[in-house]
């Protein structure tokens, strides 16, 4: 009854394989945690024959109790948080309006937004922001805010772009039906739909444009990685080095965890309200989120319930 013709079951000569390459893949992987695992715990020796203790000594560790070191790991968080949100908002505008302006009827605003928007998008980011703050002189600070914006904006325009190309021309055509201009079609039936579709896309662009904030260490903005790398590692010594490389490490790993973490809810969210609504019949502009509604094949993307009369479908 569940059948899926683009699916073959497995033979046992194909999960006999399947299990062996599982078992060496294990192996593999146990082997080279082990292997990693040898390097940081033997003796360092340095060229003049000096020994010192193992990155994982004690010794190394301890100055994860001073209160200083927590403090400045947290100003340096606070500092690629504060560059992330202002990133983010910024590229979310200009990405609603490089879309606004890819999608244009004519020509001369189609074609130099295109090419525009592919420069950007070929455009190195740490190339970007020397190049803001060497000709702007705009500061380390704005000159990582508007280059990750600049960027990432490109991103989800060209995203929020295939969400108005995937919508049935219904859609506009039953705006302007009901006396929208085209512009206001856009506005309030056509966007609305294409930034939830392409939500979980949009908030994934933005837990990457969170991380990129770590390229502000090479224009002398002070996030996170140059708090801790830099001049934390200048302040305790080079025997702490591994020490706050792996602070860094967990603080941005749990960082993007919990963003990850909000992503899902949010998609989970946006396609439930998306579900009720088409079993309600009210169609209109609610639309299963991208992740839900691939759980979901049998949910249609627009309303096709008769009795709901919305604005949905046509």
């Amino acid at each position: 009854m569940s059948t899926n013709v683009l699916y073959d079951a497995p033979g046992p000569k194909s999960r006999r394989t399947s299990r062996i390459i599982s078992v060496v893949g294990v192996v593999l992987v146990l082997a080279l945690v082990a292997y990693v695992a040898y390097l940081l715990g033997r003796p360092r020796v340095s060229a003049n024959g000096a020994v010192t203790a193992s990155v994982l000594d004690p010794s190394r560790w301890d100055i994860l109790l001073d209160r200083n070191l927590w403090r400045n790991i947290g100003r340096g968080w606070l500092a690629t948080v504060q560059a992330a949100a202002v990133a983010s908002v910024l590229a979310v505008a200009i990405g609603v309006l490089f879309s606004f302006l890819r999608t244009a009827r004519t020509a001369w605003v189609r074609v130099p937004t295109t090419i525009v928007l592919e420069f950007f998008r070929g455009m190195p980011v740490l190339l970007m922001m020397l190049f803001i703050l060497l000709v702007f002189s705009t500061g380390a600070f704005w000159a990582v805010v508007a280059a990750l914006a600049v960027y990432n904006g490109a991103l989800i325009g060209e995203a929020l772009r295939s969400g108005i190309a995937a919508l049935p021309r219904g859609q506009r055509e039953a705006g302007l039906a009901i006396g929208l201009s085209p512009v206001q079609t856009r506005f309030a039936i056509e966007f609305p739909q294409a930034f939830r579709q392409m939500l979980p896309i949009i908030l994934a662009q933005l837990v990457v444009l969170l991380k990129d904030t770590s390229l502000g260490y090479i224009v002398g903005y002070v996030e996170l990685t140059r708090q801790g790398l830099n001049r934390l590692g200048t302040s305790y010594g080079s025997t702490y080095t591994f020490t706050l490389f792996a602070v860094v490490l967990v603080v941005y790993l749990i960082t993007n965890l919990v963003f990850s973490y909000v992503v899902r809810v949010v998609d989970r969210r946006t396609g439930r309200r998306g579900v009720i609504r088409t079993k309600g019949g009210g169609g209109g502009l609610g639309g299963p989120g991208l992740l839900a509604r691939a759980g979901r094949p049998n949910i249609p993307a627009t309303t096709g319930d008769a009795s709901g009369g919305g604005g949905g479908g046509r």
